[in-house]
């Protein structure tokens, strides 16, 4: 039985390495996009929002300042029934007049959630390539022109990079970390074509394709997904290509959660909704990835408990995912991260082993809280 174990670990270990090792090449194959448009094309910002009154003139700020022709964009906020006087204290701070906020409150909608709010969005705007950023975002004035520049004939949706600002605290800096490999994972999946992760606060797509593929047809059961599941929907059922921006002034930036049960209510509502996407080797790949991660707790209780051979195991499985995940993180050097801090880096691949399972359980079990809203998968 413990020989069947170790061979067991020792698979998953030689998964985890190479699914790993093939995000690194991945994000070697990401292209540069240039850095002028031959033709700019109306583009339409959607930004559905619910109770952000803290951050959304910090939004408005940074979406006024975009160095995009002003009569080839446009910004089109929809507050999804929030509690606060974010909608009022958006609409008093418009100056420009390719900015628009609509209410879900006025429309036929007696409760909405994010899908609805942006395809409500999207039925309003003139665009044609949205492009998506969530209200507690700010973004570099280039953002729009450099998510856009790589829009090709054949191509469908570009996804970009997102990081959280700079904290001083550590529980900040631990997701900073954390938050840039799963992005840097995103951009490496793409950079193999198997798109399997994405950002709403970061997501250019064209709305014709967004139009053929029915939109969130069939999605709309999921409170998320808005991002990840339409982008595999576009990957997986068309020819059109998807593409990843790893260029520093498409970057967008956020907070980090405040507090833990914050970080977890976030956490539990992404992995709701791995069990649903269509492509069923994506589903398979991730369940390896949790079973991986089960295992170091495995091996960590058999060897203390008992045989000590399975200390050697994990000892070994341990170091690889370090050196491997190491190696992925300095590609975000310069982009997502300005360095990588030793000592900081090794806690958060400790503490990422125990998080991992547990956001994987909770996410599967589907109930979570987001925006003061109670939301089931």
């Amino acid at each position: 039985m413990l020989n069947i174990l170790s061979f067991v670990f020792l698979g998953l270990l030689i998964f985890y390495f190479l699914f790993i090792r093939k995000i690194r090449v991945g994000i070697t194959k990401l292209g540069y996009f240039g850095t002028q448009l031959q033709d700019n094309e109306f583009v339409s910002v959607i930004i559905p929002f619910r109770n952000e009154s803290e951050k959304i003139l910090e939004s408005l700020k940074s979406l006024e300042s975009q160095n995009y022709p002003s009569d080839k964009f446009e910004v089109i906020y929809i507050d999804d029934f929030s509690t606060d006087d974010s909608f009022e204290k958006l609409k008093n701070g418009i100056t420009k007049e390719n900015i628009f906020v609509y209410s879900m409150k006025d429309t036929n909608f007696a409760k909405a959630h994010k899908k609805q709010a942006i395809e409500f969005g999207i039925s309003k705007s003139k665009g044609t390539i949205i492009l998506f950023t969530d209200a507690d975002c700010t973004n570099f004035p280039n953002w729009i022109s450099t998510m856009v520049i790589g829009f090709e004939e054949n191509t469908a949706l570009i996804s970009g990079p997102v990081a959280f600002a700079e904290s001083d605290n550590l529980f900040g800096k631990l997701q900073s970390l954390e938050f840039a490999g799963l992005i840097l994972s995103g951009a490496g999946l793409i950079g193999n074509k198997t798109p399997m992760i994405a950002s709403s606060a970061n997501l250019a797509f064209r709305k014709s394709v967004f139009d053929e593929v029915g939109g969130y047809k069939n999605l709309m059961n999921l409170s998320s997904g808005d991002d990840e599941l339409l982008m595999q929907k576009i990957a997986y059922s068309t020819n059109y290509d998807v593409k990843f921006c790893f260029e520093k002034d498409a970057l967008v930036k956020t907070d980090a959660n405040k507090s833990l049960e914050e970080f977890n209510q976030q956490r539990k509502r992404w992995a709701s909704k791995g069990l649903f996407y269509e492509n069923k080797l994506i589903v398979a790949q991730l369940f390896l990835i949790f079973l991986f991660y089960l295992g170091l707790i495995a091996q960590l209780f058999l060897g203390f408990f008992l045989d000590p051979r399975f200390l050697t195991i994990f000892s070994v499985s341990f170091m690889l995912k370090i050196l491997v995940e190491y190696a992925v993180m300095e590609k975000g050097v310069g982009v997502l991260i300005e360095k990588i801090n030793l000592p900081l880096f090794l806690l958060a691949e400790i503490l990422h082993i125990p998080y991992i399972v547990y956001s994987a359980i909770s996410g599967a079990l589907g109930n979570f809280t987001w925006k003061d809203r109670e939301l089931k998968r």
